[in-house]
């Protein structure tokens, strides 16, 4: 074979060259020294990963989030959301591994996961006995003829502020250096401010103080929430975070249903001021206990940060862009909580009203009658949303599932709003506690790791998880209007509240499952 002949030559005086054969760079030339060990650490096994330690891993790290960052800036192009750069499952980094760099110990994850639900289990507790059972019968008691005006005139201006706290404190605490961490300085205090307000709101009959009162507890409580559930983003490491979302979310649930139970209590027996001073307690200590629960948090002092000035501020409660899952969990979670909002907001209402409309019972018997039957749709409601929680988290993250399950307890929900809308009785409101508390417990057990799944950007987790809990807020403003709108329109027919919030949790369901990269 003559030299003009050779493979990839071709004929003589021809100049043919082979695509991707014979052009092939030398890899060697081509790759820089940290583009070469950016590929020898892909080549690794998971357990390999384990061995390396110190700054050697550093580097690694930090090579692979640099790629991930290129690949970030290039989907920033199309209608998806940018990957979350401190990931395990995008660099490689051990899932036991949480976004702060941490690897927690055994321990210090049981730590997280009972000060989460600890603090789930009190606030609701409190809030719920508060804003479901024991601020409607105050309001019953002023004044009968203005008790939805006032109830929804409350939700929404409290709404309102809940609203911008949640986002602003959020940012704050994402911005926030001091030796105490980002989330432990914003937590104590919002507890502490939720509680002197919960003082006040048991003080008065005045309908402007009674708002005044409200609204300083919904800053509050805002002030408190949005850099807590930022902490699950920072600390909790992705393999384990459905379980403890599943421990909140069930913490959630059984705090719920025992603030009925409660509430009922309180209005039956011991008085409206004891329930005030109990939520001034809780609230006003839950802050400092669960810090105290928690590992400590580590110094934010060194944390790198932009300097400071008003135009970073702004651009800090910029929503995300490019990120279209983000916003269906956004508003699938708004709608899905303003048809639950609906019911239990009016639930008081609902049983004296409709369920025991034909009793012929006079006022303090029917009060007591239907604080009777909350007690027991709470008792069954606790029973199978607290079954559901615990399975439901664990068992999504055995599955790795998020978005399916969450459609599923919505549709569930739906089912049991079903109920008492076709059977108005006692029986109808059990049924409805059974079947949409299960559906209730499933819900907030998987979508918090949802959330946190569709978070575009982890460095402002706080902001846009306090975005994410606007639909805590949006929810209240928009259940409160509809549930007023449906009440006024049918001259007090509690009746129609049902089909409404059926068709709010079915457009939730929906919109779930338009979410594209979350199983």
């Amino acid at each position: 074979m003559t030299e003009e002949n050779k493979p990839g030559q071709g004929l003589p005086g021809d100049k043919f060259v082979r695509p991707g054969i014979d052009d092939r760079p030398d890899l060697n030339k081509a790759l820089t020294p940290e583009q070469k060990a950016a590929v020898e650490r892909l080549a690794m096994q998971p357990s390999d990963t384990k061995n390396i330690e110190g700054s050697s891993t550093e580097a690694n790290v930090a090579t692979a989030q640099a790629s991930a960052a290129n690949l970030a800036t290039a989907v920033a192009s199309v209608d998806a959301a940018a990957p979350d750069l401190n990931s395990a499952f995008n660099d490689m980094r051990d899932p036991m591994v949480s976004a702060d760099g941490h690897r927690p110990t055994k321990a210090e994850i049981v730590r997280l996961g009972v000060g989460f639900t600890l603090s789930a289990v009190a606030c609701a507790i409190s809030w719920v006995a508060l804003s479901s059972l024991i601020l409607p019968e105050l309001l019953d008691q002023i004044d009968p003829s203005s008790r939805d005006a006032m109830i929804g005139s409350l939700n929404a201006v409290g709404s309102v502020v809940a609203l911008l706290a949640n986002v602003i404190f959020g940012t704050f605490s994402d911005l926030t250096r001091s030796r105490f961490g980002r989330r432990t300085p914003w937590i104590i205090a919002g507890g502490v401010v939720t509680g002197l307000c919960a003082l006040l709101l048991g003080a008065t009959h005045s309908h402007a103080v009674i708002m005044v009162a409200w609204c300083g507890m919904q800053l509050g409580y805002n002030v408190m929430l949005a850099p807590f559930v930022a902490t699950m983003s920072d600390r909790v490491p992705d393999k384990v975070r459905g379980t403890v979302s599943g421990f909140y979310g069930a913490g959630i649930a059984c705090g719920q249903t025992l603030g009925s139970l409660v509430g009922a209590q309180v209005i039956k027996a011991a008085g409206l001021s004891t329930g005030f001073m109990m939520a001034a307690i809780i609230f006003g200590c839950i802050g400092l206990v669960t810090v105290v629960v928690w590992p400590r948090e580590k110094s934010s002092r060194d944390l790198p940060r932009e300097p400071f000035s008003a135009k970073m501020l702004l651009m800090s409660f910029r929503p995300p862009r490019n990120a279209p899952d983000f916003y269906y969990a956004l508003f699938g979670r708004t709608m899905m909580m303003a048809g639950y909002n609906m019911i239990v907001m009016y639930q008081l209402y609902i049983v004296k009203y409709y369920t025991l409309a034909d009793s012929g019972l006079k006022e303090q018997a029917l009060a007591d009658e239907a604080a009777n039957i909350i007690a027991i749709m709470a008792t069954i409601t606790l029973v199978v949303s607290l079954i559901a929680a615990l399975i439901a988290g664990p068992l999504t993250d055995k599955i790795g599932m998020r978005k399916v399950p969450v459609a599923i307890a919505s549709c569930l929900y739906a089912v049991g709003v079903l109920m008492p809308w076709l059977i108005p009785s006692a029986m109808g409101m059990y049924l409805f506690a059974a079947i949409a508390g299960f559906g209730y417990g499933v819900y907030n057990a998987i979508d918090q790791a949802l959330n946190v799944s569709v978070l575009p950007n982890p460095d402002e987790a706080g902001k846009d998880l306090g975005i994410l809990n606007l639909a805590n807020t949006l929810c209240t403003v928009l259940g409160s209007l509809l549930g007023s709108i449906v009440v006024v329109i049918s001259g007090q027919n509690y009746m129609w509240i049902f089909p409404v919030a059926i068709v709010l949790v079915l457009v939730a369901a929906f919109l779930i499952m338009r979410i594209k990269n979350v199983k």
